[in-house]
């Protein structure tokens, strides 16, 4: 398990024991607080940075194969879409710009991130972004959210075999279709679901408390967007009554596609950062919050399953994870056995790995 702190170390865990006993500590590679990891290849990992710097580590080497500083403010989130030995890593950064990279894995003794293959520029800063696989073309398409506005973005993503190097905006989702305010919250977390590859959490950044959605996605045909097919429909071919027909039929569609939208009560402020993981099976969603503990809720329903408490009252949780994890047996070392566990990590400097029962 590798664990980040505000003192730029690098903490690997053995996940295996309940004591998570300490393997190794770097601190001479950072040079700010880590804002996200992300594991490639089970053996490579990706440091996303406060100074806007990113990190390629080979754990097995123990060493940095690469360093790329194309944003000039926080690089907030990283995603990644592995084919073959060829990975897609996307970046995030408070400069309103989102780097794609592409990984080639081929030779282990030269394996760089190189130049960004192809950059979006956007209006606002960008909250979160992941990779969803297309139903109709089985190639990946980026998802991500911005601060102010309540979309999800679905963005095309260069062909490995092609020389193209531009991102498409091919159509956005609502997550507030009917919603008579303005801006009513930001999309501040974003997950898939592990068991179905079109339905998603979202954690949102509304005050007083966060509100949880379980959405499935409505991914626009790829195919569409062919030659001047991107330039959308003719719009002087449309009367404002089709065109008001079209949009309340688009917005009924979306709020059908909002399975759940649910207040957790899971205190956050302004200056929060909402998370969520989901159990390993898709039957639930653990949720942060301010005041130190983690709450549960069934994926169907939205019915309120678990409150974790362990964490110093009132103190933010940062960081968590939850999975299945070979654990060694009380009765043999070297026996092992899978079981569901959920970490959490907060302001209060404490990591807590809870069995699931």
């Amino acid at each position: 398990m590798a664990v980040t702190t505000a003192d730029r170390r690098l903490h690997m865990m053995d996940a295996s024991l309940p004591s998570l006993p300490l393997v190794l500590t770097h601190s001479d590679f950072l040079d700010s607080p880590v804002l996200d990891v992300v594991v490639l290849k089970q053996k490579y990992l990706l440091f996303a940075s406060m100074s806007g710097k990113l990190l390629l580590y080979n754990t097995e080497t123990e060493q940095i194969l690469d360093a790329r500083k194309d944003h000039s403010k926080y690089l907030v989130k990283l995603a990644t879409w592995s084919e073959g030995t060829s990975s897609i890593i996307a970046s995030a950064g408070w400069d309103a710009k989102v780097f794609l990279y592409r990984l080639s894995t081929d030779d282990p003794s030269n394996v760089r991130l190189g130049e960004p293959i192809a950059t979006i520029t956007l209006t606002s800063i960008p909250e979160t972004l992941l990779f969803i696989q297309s139903p109709d073309t089985s190639r990946p398409i980026l998802l991500l959210t911005r601060r102010d506005s309540t979309f999800l973005y679905y963005y095309t993503v260069p062909r490995s075999n092609s020389h193209e190097s531009q991102i498409h905006l091919i159509g956005r989702q609502s997550l507030a279709p009917h919603s008579n305010a303005w801006i009513a919250f930001t999309p501040s977390d974003v997950q898939l679901c592990p068991v179905d590859p079109l339905l998603i959490a979202v954690a949102t950044s509304s005050t007083p408390h966060m509100k949880l959605q379980i959405v499935r996605l409505l991914l626009p045909p790829e195919e569409e967007l062919v030659g001047d097919a991107a330039d959308g429909l003719d719009q002087d071919a449309l009367t404002q009554a089709s065109q008001t027909r079209a949009n309340l039929l688009l917005q009924d569609k979306e709020e059908a596609a909002i399975i759940v939208n649910i207040n957790t009560m899971a205190p956050q402020t302004a200056y929060s950062t909402p998370r969520l993981v989901w159990r390993p099976d898709g039957s639930g969603v653990y949720v942060s919050s301010d005041d130190g503990v983690v709450r549960g809720f069934e994926a169907t329903t939205g019915k309120h399953t678990a409150t974790l408490e362990a964490h110093d009252a009132g103190s933010k949780l940062r960081c968590l994870w939850a999975g299945s994890l070979k654990i060694a047996s009380s009765e043999s070392p070297t026996e092992f056995h899978d079981e569901e566990h959920l970490i959490s990590g907060g302001f209060d400097q404490r990591l807590i790995l809870w069995n699931i029962a």
